[in-house]
């Protein structure tokens, strides 16, 4: 697969650093009990500016951050002494087998193939790893949703067109969708491509923080 020439990210590390991680919780709701205890090396592919080091590092492991904006990477540095490597994920510059861990958080709409994504994840965990994937739900949450003040969420019949959205009028003008777009996948072919990744699921949620489901995560291992 090509990697695209620039990254979408690049330019807007400082601001996505202060609107989405600097004064955020700890950790993110589920996180830590989809992970469960560990050791040892977690790729964390697409970290952006290491939001998740410390729940990797909570749940005693190393985090290995790979993303495919420098400027993120540049963030992520203020996180950790540990490696960082900028690469695309759906590419991923490591051998066959070489992590128990893997987690893949909130790229989903941000890569224009989770599948690849997904099926290169499970190239690099050895028999028996974990892979922890979360983010945007497919149903709730994306292009074709609108967030109204009340706490409802309106869905346009716009929901089963897959791909890259550059522009939808209810998006607003200081939002992340606004600045990179979003690529929308619907359940079906989120679904579908866990399944064609060969990695075998042990566990959904829907984590917590809204009445409608705001996010999807799963667990999975490598047979």
């Amino acid at each position: 697969m090509k990697a695209r020439k620039t990254a979408r990210y690049d330019g807007l590390a400082e601001w996505y650093d202060e609107r989405f991680v600097r004064d955020a919780e700890p950790h993110q709701p589920g996180l830590l009990d989809l992970l469960g205890p560990g050791s040892g090396p977690c790729l964390d592919i697409g970290c952006g500016t290491g939001r998740n080091f410390d729940t990797i590092r909570a749940g005693g492991r190393t985090p290995v951050g790979l993303d495919y904006s420098i400027d993120q990477l540049g963030r992520a540095r203020t996180r950790t002494d540990g490696p960082l490597l900028h690469g695309d994920a759906a590419v991923l510059p490591f051998a066959d087998a070489s992590f128990d861990t893997a987690v893949s958080m909130w790229i989903s709409t941000d890569v224009d193939d989770f599948g690849a994504v997904l099926r290169e994840a499970a190239r690099v965990l050895r028999p028996g790893g974990v892979l922890v994937a979360y983010g945007v739900h497919p149903c709730f949450n994306g292009p074709h949703v609108v967030y109204e003040d009340d706490g409802r969420r309106t869905v346009h019949p716009t929901y089963r067109q897959s791909g890259w959205h550059t522009d939808m009028p209810w998006w607003g003008e200081d939002g992340i969708r606004r600045r990179i777009g979003m690529s929308h996948l619907t359940l079906a072919d989120y679904l579908n491509a866990v399944v064609a990744s060969g990695l075998v699921i042990e566990r959904f949620e829907e984590p917590g923080g809204y009445d409608i489901p705001h996010a999807l995560a799963f667990r999975a291992r490598k047979a």
